[in-house]
């Protein structure tokens, strides 16, 4: 196992939280988002125009790009800590070249 494995093992358990707790608000809050950019740019009330729509279905895809990277971050961040803390030693071949640097 090397030193990044539990870094990376917290990411994927951070992606997998994101999709069981942070989607559907992600998707959510980055509609109105996409709603309110709508609404400046084009005026209020939002007709169903493409322009509106392709800024409602922008916001969406950078709430949940921005909420999923923000998971993945933090769950790899516990996973280096949480290795860290815990004292997993590295490989023979890590610790090897690491002491001929």
């Amino acid at each position: 196992m090397t030193r990044k494995t539990p870094t990376i093992i917290g990411a994927a358990v951070g992606l997998a939280l994101f999709l069981a707790l942070g989607l559907l608000p992600a998707l959510l809050y980055g509609g109105y988002a996409g709603v309110m950019l709508a609404g400046g740019i084009a005026g209020t009330p939002v007709q169903a125009t493409f322009l509106a729509r392709a800024l409602i279905v922008f916001g969406m895809v950078l709430g949940v790009t921005g909420v999923g990277a923000l998971f993945a971050v933090g769950g790899a961040v516990v996973g280096a800590a949480v290795a860290a803390l815990t004292g997993v030693p590295a490989t023979k071949e890590e610790a090897k070249s690491s002491s001929k640097a």
